[in-house]
């Protein structure tokens, strides 16, 4: 059999398979999802943390120095949704993904995504700038951006046999991404209108003061009530 056919015939047993789905109240790992049509349902808080100009600092420094960078990125903005509650289950580039569910799924999304602008403004980019002075040199900042949204979501796993990895279905992960796409510097977290109704007063205000301003957002052409923040809480 060719291998055009094949795909052909893997791609009619996928389209008229009937998923063995289960109702998930915790965030699983990929072996706890059959890779054969298995598919965990649950409500979840998606968050993406995503680094600014990845790009222009690979091209810009050396790859050594970039790597240092983001690693740090990385590394750093893991710590806090484990931390936080969440779990990890995508590294893309310079972005992560926290899945967080449970009660306290939002506020603890929102907390942590405060948390993440206070390392990366107040640890981060000193921190960057001080060992690598040719970041300030060609006026490189250390910046991100933070997107947050909750759904429904289905849990599948993706590719073949020793080559596979959990997929998120739903509208929360397409949203939250696309909105720590969002380049408007200095807002540096974005929720959606459903995260921000469901925050508890702590990761809603400080000393009385909204720590949220609402904002319309175009994703995909469409337009979303969503919130945005500068605010930073020190972890």
């Amino acid at each position: 059999m060719a291998l055009s056919e094949e795909i052909d015939t893997e791609i009619g047993r996928l389209f008229n398979a009937t998923w063995d789905s289960r109702d998930g109240q915790v965030v699983p790992a990929t072996n706890d999802v059959k890779l054969s049509d298995g598919a965990v349902k649950l409500d979840a808080v998606l968050l993406y943390a995503d680094l600014y100009h990845s790009t222009e600092l690979t091209r810009t420094f050396q790859r050594s120095m970039a790597a240092k960078v983001v690693r740090a990125y990385l590394s750093s903005m893991a710590t806090l949704i484990n931390k936080s509650g969440g779990e990890i289950r995508s590294f893309d580039g310079d972005r992560v993904m926290g899945v967080f569910v449970g009660s306290n799924k939002n506020t603890a999304a929102a907390k942590c995504a405060l948390q993440m602008n206070y390392v990366v403004t107040r640890i981060l980019r000193p921190r960057a700038e001080e060992k690598f002075p040719s970041l300030i040199e060609k006026g490189f900042a250390v910046q991100h951006c933070v997107g947050i949204a909750s759904s429904e979501v289905l849990v599948v796993r993706g590719g073949v046999r020793g080559s596979n990895d959990l997929v998120f279905i739903g509208s929360a992960p397409n949203i939250a991404a696309k909105l720590s796409e969002m380049r408007n510097p200095p807002w540096h977290t974005y929720i959606t209108h459903q995260v921000y109704g469901r925050l508890s007063e702590s990761s809603k205000y400080s000393d009385g003061k909204d720590m949220w301003t609402a904002v319309k957002c175009t994703l995909d052409d469409e337009e979303w009530d969503c919130y945005k923040s500068t605010w930073t809480w020190k972890p």
